[in-house]
């Protein structure tokens, strides 16, 4: 059996996305006196975005891709106002909700549907497989990785295992 565009995508984003909200949601915080306030505003260096806006944007990454994919309406963007690991946590959760609602006939045969992003005022276009395996894919896990570096050099005792999730 082949991979298929929709096992390239939904089950990718909702493992990671439920392994980040694991982490987000251990008792790590609590124990070590976290003030989330300080944790979601650091970044990795000076000109990298926040903790916050890197959950966000791998966030953003899942549910447009999966909407474009299958060729329906992205939906409009979050406030982006969550500034507690709980907000956080409930950003992912209703992602993960709304990727539940694609089914795998939506999203197969995507490879070839053209996908037109705008990138600094100028249409790219992209065939699905483009899209997914060297725009979405790489944006999704760049953010996650960068969100996972920050807690790390944050303290908190994470490992590989905790990025990759259950099995």
């Amino acid at each position: 059996m082949s991979l298929g565009m929709y096992g390239a995508s939904i089950p990718v984003y909702q493992r990671q996305l439920g392994a980040l909200a694991k982490v987000l949601g251990s008792a790590w915080a609590a124990a070590k006196k976290v003030d989330e306030a300080v944790l979601g505003a650091t970044r990795l260096t000076p000109d990298m975005l926040p903790f916050t806006r890197q959950v966000q944007i791998a966030c953003r990454f899942a549910e447009e891709s999966a909407a474009r994919l299958a060729g329906a309406e992205v939906p409009p963007p979050h406030d982006n106002a969550e500034k507690t690991l709980s907000e956080l946590q409930k950003r992912i959760a209703s992602v993960l909700a709304y990727l539940e609602g694609f089914k795998a006939e939506q999203i197969d045969g995507s490879e070839g549907r053209e996908v037109v992003l705008t990138i600094a005022g100028s249409p790219l276009k992209l065939t699905g497989e483009q899209y997914l395996l060297h725009f979405a894919l790489p944006n999704f896990y760049f953010h996650c990785t960068t969100a996972y570096a920050i807690l790390r050099q944050s303290g908190v005792e994470i490992g590989k295992r905790d990025f990759l999730g259950a099995a």
